[in-house]
């Protein structure tokens, strides 16, 4: 699942070396979270107008561990 949150992000940033993904353990209710950081000039580009991309990019994350029946959670930092 990180390489996929990876790979998505590396399409729209313009410092791909500045990707970095935490994965915290599963809470309480079984969710993994994941942290992604970039680099502060990306950071537009990841979020997009209104959320628009970052909506998105959670829609595929959450489909894509669905699949593997997993909860999972992306967090933009």
């Amino acid at each position: 699942m990180e390489e996929l949150l990876v790979s998505i992000v590396k399409g729209l940033v313009e410092k791909p070396d500045a990707i970095n993904v935490t994965v915290d353990e599963k809470n309480e209710e079984g969710v993994t979270v994941y942290h992604l950081h970039v680099d502060e000039a990306d950071m537009g580009r990841v979020i997009g107008r209104q959320g628009r991309i970052a909506k998105a990019i959670r829609t595929v994350m959450r489909a894509a561990a669905a699949r593997h029946e997993e909860k999972i959670q992306v967090e933009i930092d």
